[in-house]
């Protein structure tokens, strides 16, 4: 089976040592890939999902949200300490969020990777997702084009990010003229899958409503994250609890999304994917553009036409 890293900064529980500037080198966590047409990896039940109590992860990946406050009541700030941070009201914030779900497996282990540029992406890819009323609404603020599925060509089409069920089946997008608007549904899992149509692998840092995948703290470019390799694909399908397993991402109510339980619901309805070019490698090109090089004719007319008649 292929495997896929992961890229943590300076996490001293990794036996490989970290060096240089934040983001621009680091050992890589390695997650088990899934191969296409492959089997899925298994799904752990977890009970509490959708309830009071919900799994405890490792200290190594995001921490697992608190019980939800009362409407109007406040939270305790993600610190811990005496900052309180005002819990936001159900009907103040309609349409979906991401929840904390269910256990998956995912396993892990570590890699090198070093960017060429430290803090700055070639390519950043931004989704939204809404239940149906609310995507639409957006979509048509933004100047709607189509209805479509939710695969978005990203640099020139060398990558594709697409939001999928638990089946694989990327969900109905409205793509607009100034973003792509992702339609959800309640209750249903998703996973960002993101396919490499180049020759170079790069490192994918992904936030799921404003936090990062990983350490589940505010999204930055200077976080570390998934190495795909070169045409090869990539199923990010929760927030990283512990180095084999993941918390699914599940479509739910903002009140009950892990952005709100940590005071953080701003953000909610977004999905963000940076892209980093390895260092001394090319910039990404699609196959598909090696394919039509590789096939270029330089000698496309092969015998003299006539001339034209002249009235």
């Amino acid at each position: 089976m292929k495997t896929l890293n992961l890229l943590l900064g300076s996490l001293t529980v990794f036996t490989v040592a970290v060096a240089g500037c934040a983001g621009s080198s680091g050992s890589a966590l390695s997650a088990e890939a899934k191969n296409p047409g492959g089997a899925p990896v298994d799904e752990v039940a977890q009970p509490g999902y959708g309830g009071e109590s919900f799994d405890q992860p490792a200290a190594t990946g995001a921490p697992a949200p608190a019980a939800p406050a009362a409407d109007g009541d406040f939270g305790e700030s993600e610190g811990g300490g005496a900052e309180m941070v005002p819990r936001q009201r159900r009907e103040d914030r309609r349409g979906l969020a991401t929840v904390w779900g269910e256990a998956r497996t995912s396993r892990v282990s570590t890699a090198p990777f070093f960017r060429e540029e430290p803090s700055r992406p070639f390519s950043v890819a931004k989704l939204f997702y809404n239940d149906a009323t609310g995507a639409r609404s957006m979509a048509r603020r933004r100047g709607f084009v189509s209805v479509d599925d939710s695969t978005f060509s990203v640099a020139g089409g060398a990558l594709t990010v697409s939001v999928v069920d638990g089946s694989g089946r990327p969900y109905a997008a409205f793509r607009a003229s100034s973003g792509n608007f992702v339609v959800g549904e309640h209750g249903e899992r998703y996973v960002i899958h993101i396919e490499n149509q180049s020759s170079v692998r790069m490192e994918v840092v992904a936030t799921v409503d404003g936090l990062d995948v990983i350490d589940g703290k505010d999204g930055s470019f200077g976080k570390r994250g998934y190495v795909l390799a070169p045409f090869s694909t990539l199923d990010i399908d929760g927030f990283r609890q512990s180095m084999d397993r993941v918390a699914s991402f599940r479509f739910g109510e903002v009140e009950n999304s892990y952005a709100a339980r940590k005071g953080k619901a701003r953000n909610v309805g977004v999905i963000g994917i940076a892209f980093f070019q390895e260092r001394g490698s090319s910039v990404p090109i699609a196959r598909r553009d090696v394919r039509r090089r590789e096939t270029a004719d330089p000698f496309p007319a092969r015998f003299a036409r006539p001339p034209m008649h002249h009235h």
